[in-house]
């Protein structure tokens, strides 16, 4: 058995970091510490210039109380310049006195009467006492005898006022510089904690992004969100997300289908994209539940709500529109199972009788039968196609019939029923009229004397639908809710939902324009009334008269 290949550890290359943890820390780093760095810098700056200022003051502030002393002037007039002489040995004692680095008195002509070093009294200064023998004052840093220093100089006068020599103070410039390193530590102590507190903050910062990061590299969540966005658009599946607000932040190509709005209602308020209503409320989650049903627009969609860790949430959406038809296709094909197992059985019955009548050589009586039998169904086809022109409506009303018959119930047409051939949307309204009848056979299925009644009537334009039962009707506290989605006091059917048939009942009359509302009847059942304008086509009769 051969030994496995040794595994080739390749060394790791310096470079710039991948993860957005450390490139975050290090550009904060980075900036902390230039901003440290520059902050020292335009601090230490303008410190040297105003030590350089106070030392040139305070040799000034020397030189002018060196000259304010009058037995200094009466002995540089009455003396000679000398190393033991009265002028020396004041401008020694004042230099002693206040640290300076040298106190010079000179004469008009800029021969020195005092300097610390007596072997240059009785020498012309190395700098022009110009200006300060000209009455002026001088601050200034300049090169001499004792090297760099700030200097201060002034006119000294005598007792008369005149102008008699000149006073030169200068302090040692490496005091100044001594003074300016001696502040350094200090500062840079002081920067140094600020780029401490700075680095802490910054990797706090850091490893908080960390988290909420999930350590991935820039590259990494890139990509992500590419393939995000490529996963969101082409999914079947509608998805919106919100944020804390209830302020849209996403919504793919298949949520904006399903929900009849445009890329614009991203960043918009739930209330202000969608209006009021159970879709508003669900996505929202005032609704609270797993697949819940909404209807928006003629689409039924099935809802569920996930809340995120950042306190909005995820909606998913999914078309339930083919689904709820084949459903109450399937309802009302078992339905019409039913009724046609039941008509087999009356049929044969029927059949049964037809024999023996004509077995008994009964041919009359058969006759009748058989002519009884075929009136009653005839009669009722013929009143309704007599009433209701609309074929579809018509043969919808027919059939109806037959299955109420079959459950014990009399559907029977309304006096004053007359609806012409001139619907806009037919099949709409064989929506409606289906929907209120199939929930009017199963509230008067087994009352007394069960009924339905179904009356249709124009005003002009408008249809006018009213469809009452002999049921138990609908309490005034439930009468607000019954129209809403997902609501019912049915057993759930075969496809697993209920509570769209009212709904759908209700945006359709909504789409034209129209109401429907629900009230006691007289027999105190349901009677549902529906208002559709709009849902005629102009009469022939009014078409020529408009045009004439």
């Amino acid at each position: 058995m051969s030994a496995p290949p040794p595994t080739v550890r390749r060394p790791r290359r310096l470079g710039w970091p991948r993860r957005v943890f450390s490139q975050v820390l290090l550009m904060q780093l980075a900036v902390a510490t230039g901003v440290t760095v520059l902050a020292t810098g335009l601090f230490l700056a303008p410190l040297s210039a105003q030590l350089d200022d106070q030392a040139m003051r305070r040799a000034l502030s020397i030189a002018q109380s060196t000259a304010a002393q009058p037995q200094i002037a009466e002995s540089l007039l009455a003396t000679e310049p000398e190393p033991r002489g009265p002028v020396q040995s004041a401008a020694e004692r004042i230099r002693r006195a206040t640290g300076a680095e040298y106190v010079v008195v000179m004469d008009r002509r800029g021969v020195r009467w005092s300097h610390p070093d007596p072997a240059r009294i009785g020498r012309v200064v190395s700098t022009d006492p110009g200006e300060a023998l000209a009455g002026l004052e001088v601050r200034e840093i300049d090169d001499g005898t004792l090297g760099r220093s700030a200097r201060g100089k002034v006119p000294l006068r005598d007792a008369s006022g005149d102008i008699a020599g000149a006073v030169s103070v200068g302090i040692a410039y490496d005091s100044v510089r001594a003074r300016l390193l001696a502040a350094i530590p200090g500062l840079l102590a002081y920067a140094g904690g600020a780029l401490a507190v700075g680095a802490l903050a910054a990797l706090l910062i850091s490893r908080r992004l960390q988290r909420q990061t999930h350590d991935l590299a820039f590259s990494d969540i890139a990509a992500l969100l590419t393939e995000r966005e490529a996963m969101l658009h082409s999914i079947r599946e509608g998805v919106v997300a919100l944020d804390r607000t209830g302020r849209i932040r996403l919504l793919n190509d298949e949520a904006q289908r399903l929900l009849g709005v445009g890329p614009e209602a991203s960043g918009r308020p739930l209330a202000e994209a969608l209006g009021t209503g159970r879709t508003a409320d669900v996505l929202a989650g005032e609704v609270a539940g797993e697949d819940l049903l909404t209807v928006r627009g003629s689409r039924v969609l099935l809802a569920n709500r996930m809340p995120t860790a950042d306190g909005g949430a995820v909606v998913t959406l999914r078309d339930r529109t083919e689904l709820e038809h084949l459903g109450r296709e399937l309802d009302s094909t078992r339905g019409l199972i039913d009724a046609l197992r039941a008509q087999d059985h009356e049929h044969a019955n029927r059949l049964h009788t037809l024999l023996g009548l004509l077995e008994l050589e009964l041919h009359e009586d058969a006759r009748e039968f058989v002519t009884e039998v075929v009136g009653v169904h005839r009669a009722t086809a013929e009143q309704v196609a007599e009433r209701v022109r609309d074929p579809l409506l018509a043969a919808l009303l027919v059939g109806k019939a037959t299955v109420a018959t079959e459950r014990g119930v009399a559907l029977r047409i309304a006096p004053g029923t007359l609806l012409p051939d001139r619907l806009v949307d037919p099949r709409g309204l064989v929506t409606v009229v289906g929907n209120l009848v199939d929930n009017a056979l199963d509230a008067a299925a087994g009352s007394d004397g069960a009924l339905v009644e179904v009356g249709l009537r124009t005003e002009g334009r408008t249809v006018v639908l009213r469809v009452r039962d002999s049921g138990p009707g609908v309490p005034p506290a439930q009468r607000g809710s019954i129209f809403t989605e997902g609501w019912s006091t049915k057993e759930l059917p075969a496809h697993g939902r209920r509570g769209l048939g009212l709904a759908l009942v209700r945006r359709l009359a909504e789409r034209q324009g129209g109401s429907v509302a629900v009230d006691t009847a007289d027999e105190g059942g349901a009677e549902f009334t529906v208002v559709l304008p709009e849902a005629m086509t102009e009469a022939e009769s009014d078409r020529a008269g408009a045009a004439r």
